[in-house]
C-alpha cells in the first residue's frame, strides 16, 4: 500500500452517480472517438468483467478530493503483471476529475482498463451495504484461474445480476450536457 492511502471498503469508496459517468465521458477527449464505441470497450464495461478483475483498491482523500487507485487483471493474460489505475474525484463538485491506466500499450488514449475501474466504482457506490462491509483489498478473481481456480463458469461470471429498469432521465441529462459543451464529435451522441 503506498503512503497516506488506506485499504479500499465499501463504506468509504467515493460515490459516482450516472450523471457523474455521462458529464465525464462527455467532456473528456480520450472517451469522446470512435475507439469509444468498439466491441472492445463496451466488453471491458461490463459487470463481469469489472468486478472479477478489479484488486487491491486504496485510496487517499485531501480535502475535498479523493484519489482512488486499484490494480486491474488483464483479460487475456491473467498472469501477467497487474496494470495500475488511478481515478481521482472532486467529492464537493461531484465530478470525476480523470481516470487513466498506467501500465497498458492503450492508457494515452482512454484504454478499456480505465472505463472498466471507473464502472466497477461506480457499481460500487450505487449498492452500499448497510451492515457489512466489503473489503476491496485483495487479489482479483481473475488472476486465480489456473490455480486454485481451474476454470470459471458464465454463471460465475455473470454473477446473476438482474438487469436495471431504463431511466431515461438520464439520457435525457447526459444529451443536454453534451448540447451545452458544443461536442460535436462524440460518438455516444451522434447515436443518439
Amino acid at each position: 500500500m503506498e503512503q497516506g492511502f488506506i485499504k479500499a471498503n465499501s463504506s468509504n469508496l467515493p460515490r459516482i452517480d450516472l450523471l457523474m459517468l455521462g458529464e465525464f465521458f462527455t467532456s473528456n477527449n480520450d472517451f469522446c472517438s470512435a475507439e469509444f464505441r468498439h466491441v472492445k470497450t463496451s466488453i471491458s464495461s461490463r459487470p463481469s468483467y469489472g468486478d472479477d478483475a478489479v484488486s487491491y483498491v486504496q485510496l487517499k482523500r485531501d480535502g475535498k478530493i479523493c484519489t482512488v487507485k486499484g490494480k486491474i487483471c488483464p483479460e487475456h493474460k491473467v498472469h501477467a503483471k497487474l496494470y495500475a489505475i488511478t481515478l481521482v474525484v472532486d467529492e464537493e463538485e461531484e465530478a470525476v476529475v480523470s481516470v487513466q491506466c498506467h501500465d497498458c500499450v492503450a492508457s494515452k488514449g482512454g484504454c478499456k482498463h480505465s472505463i472498466a475501474f471507473l464502472l466497477w466504482i461506480h457499481r460500487r457506490s450505487e449498492e452500499p451495504s448497510c451492515t457489512s462491509i466489503a473489503c476491496y483489498w485483495k487479489k482479483s478473481k481473475l488472476s486465480r484461474v489456473g490455480t486454485s481456480l481451474m476454470y470459471m463458469t458464465t454463471k460465475d461470471l455473470s454473477n446473476g445480476a438482474p438487469s436495471l429498469p431504463l431511466n431515461s432521465g438520464v439520457l435525457d441529462k447526459f444529451l443536454d450536457i453534451g448540447r451545452k459543451k458544443k461536442l460535436n464529435n462524440c460518438e455516444l451522441l451522434k447515436y443518439q
